[in-house]
């Protein structure tokens, strides 16, 4: 694991970085990371509470020009600058394998383990399941995999994560474990991760999501800092388009919930990514 790094991405935030106690907490010992901005007005605060030495300072505007933010607004004020600054960053820090986590989460909790799904028992060996999970990536050729979220599960043994365990979900959301030898652009200002596993992988890149353990983190446009202004200023149906701008021929706005309903992104897979053929189908 000498080559390997969590990075933290962060902003704003610097008395509420949930995720860094996290990780501590739950047995991880490695290298950690601070992914800052340059417009961040917070830095001094993360330098003083983590160690000058943790802290990685990236020019916003700089990385702006490098990919398309699919609109013409003038606000920088969220996460896929970071994202796509870390692979620079990593090679700089000569590492070559990392992960990428949001600053909010509250724990990382079991919730697929031989083949059945669970509700309870918390992760007490991160540096493990990690090790695991990183050594999983070495073997295949996806461009990225990602730890689920606590929203996948909705549903419980019925939810679509397990149900559709045997195909592996093709997305990828929110945590990444990324190399520097399988780099790639983010794209879109907002609902990055959704462009960007339906765009590159209609381009037939894997990205897929591992069903084992979950991450749990605050509740979006509540958590002071971080996304929550675009998301409270743009609302979820502006986030959501983005991703139909990108791929119209797959994805579209629906309303999504049971008791509280909000417009979302959904997606069609079979217009997503290419299918593998059934055998019999050969011509020769």
């Amino acid at each position: 694991m000498n080559d390997f790094a969590v990075f933290i991405l962060s902003h704003g935030r610097s008395d509420n970085v949930f995720t860094y106690n996290t990780l501590k907490k739950q047995g991880y010992t490695g290298k950690i990371y601070f992914i800052l901005d340059n417009e961040d007005n917070s830095i001094n605060k993360y330098i003083t509470k983590y160690g000058e030495e943790n802290i990685i300072i990236f020019d916003k505007l700089l990385i702006s020009k490098t990919f398309d933010e699919c609109d013409n607004f003038d606000n920088r004020k969220t996460i896929v600058y970071a994202r796509n600054a870390c692979f620079e960053i990593a090679k700089k820090l000569n590492i070559k394998y990392f992960i990428q986590l949001d600053d909010d989460y509250t724990s990382f909790r079991y919730r697929y383990v031989a083949g059945k799904y669970i509700t309870k028992g918390y992760v007490k060996c991160l540096d493990k399941y990690f090790k695991i999970l990183l050594s999983f990536y070495k073997s295949i050729s996806a461009k990225s995999i990602a730890i689920a979220q606590g929203g996948d599960f909705i549903g419980g043994e019925s939810c679509g994560m397990i149900s559709n365990y045997d195909h592996n979900s093709r997305k990828c959301m929110n945590s990444f474990i990324c190399s520097t030898d399988r780099a790639y652009k983010f794209t879109g200002r907002i609902n990055e991760d959704v462009n960007t596993y339906v765009y590159l992988g209609g381009l037939g890149f894997l990205f897929i999501t591992i069903p084992h353990i979950a991450l749990e983190q605050k509740t979006t446009q509540k958590n002071v800092g971080g996304m929550s202004e675009i998301y409270n200023s743009s609302g979820t149906y502006i986030k959501s388009f983005y991703t139909v701008i990108i791929n119209p021929s797959c994805a579209k706005i629906k309303l999504m919930g049971f008791t509280e309903h909000r417009l979302h992104h959904s997606i069609k897979w079979d217009n997503a990514v290419p299918c593998i053929i059934d055998e019999k189908y050969r011509k020769c």
